[in-house]
């Protein structure tokens, strides 16, 4: 799906939700939103072709509720921005070309905090060079 069309999906989603309504789902000719409020004022919104699995989509959009409020603090609008490359990280975890993938909350924290072997040597690296430019500005300061 062309992002322009994603994005005119997402701008019309506040037009068609009801206030105090207690149905989750709103359906169009051919687009399913599915949506949880995770905040004020913030919802988590799947949106899905009328002829995927309704049972599916909304266990996914709990899920991934639930790791978005597991990441960061949901009340606060900027915190959720500042994580949002660990959200993104979480949500590619849990949704693989289109499809959920066979995940839960206690593997995908398990994913999350995983280090990863160039992240270790980077790591390295950058104290290796913090440890030089440390003996270079004391050898300067003799």
């Amino acid at each position: 799906m062309p992002r322009t069309r994603i994005e005119g999906l997402l701008a019309s989603f506040p037009k068609l939700m009801v206030p105090g309504q207690q149905h989750t789902t709103i359906e169009t000719e051919t687009i399913r939103y599915v949506y949880q409020p995770i905040g004020e004022d913030m919802y988590a919104v799947l949106i899905t072709s009328r002829q995927n699995n309704i049972v599916q989509d909304m266990d996914t959009l709990h899920l991934i509720a639930r790791a978005v409020a597991d990441i960061c603090d949901v009340n606060d609008q900027q915190g959720v921005i500042l994580r949002g490359f660990d959200i993104l990280t979480a949500f590619e975890e849990i949704i693989s070309q289109g499809s959920r993938d066979k995940i839960d909350l206690a593997k995908l924290r398990t994913i999350m905090e995983m280090e990863s072997h160039e992240e270790k040597i980077q790591d390295i690296i950058d104290r290796n060079k913090e440890r030089e430019a440390k003996q270079e500005l004391k050898r300067k300061a003799k």
